[in-house]
């Protein structure tokens, strides 16, 4: 799978027509994905006070980002998108999103709201018990 099948397709960039992301979300928890493992942890990086989780939709996207880091290409465990999301990252500790093919054009993330990733870990959970 291409990071491009999980991205939205609306009809007018402009207009994004509703469920667009939902399908997203959907194609990629039935996806199975790469997840780099580095020193038996999952590479991921924090940027804004979130803990990001790379993810990639083939090894080619994954040689890519390496190779962009000047890095050797790590050891990868094939996961389940909704593994991922539902079982790994309530685990974190955090607030954390998946960042899918990073490094490529067609690269998207998946933030830690609602919707995506499970209610008690959402950032934005708070402002609906609120």
């Amino acid at each position: 799978m291409e990071a491009d099948e999980l991205r939205p397709r609306p009809a007018d960039p402009a207009t994004p027509r509703p469920g667009d992301l939902r399908r997203a979300v959907g194609r990629f928890r039935r996806s199975e994905v790469l997840v780099p493992v580095v020193d038996d942890s999952v590479l991921s990086v924090e940027a804004g006070g979130i803990r990001w989780l790379f993810a990639f939709t083939d090894d080619a996207a994954l040689e890519r980002f390496a190779r962009a880091r000047g890095e050797a290409v790590p050891e990868r465990v094939p996961v389940f998108g909704a593994r991922l999301l539902d079982q790994v990252i309530p685990r974190v500790g955090g607030p954390a999103g998946i960042a899918v093919d990073a490094g490529s054009p067609a690269g998207m993330v998946l933030p830690p709201v609602r919707g995506i990733v499970p209610d008690e870990v959402a950032v934005d959970a708070a402002e609906v018990t609120a």
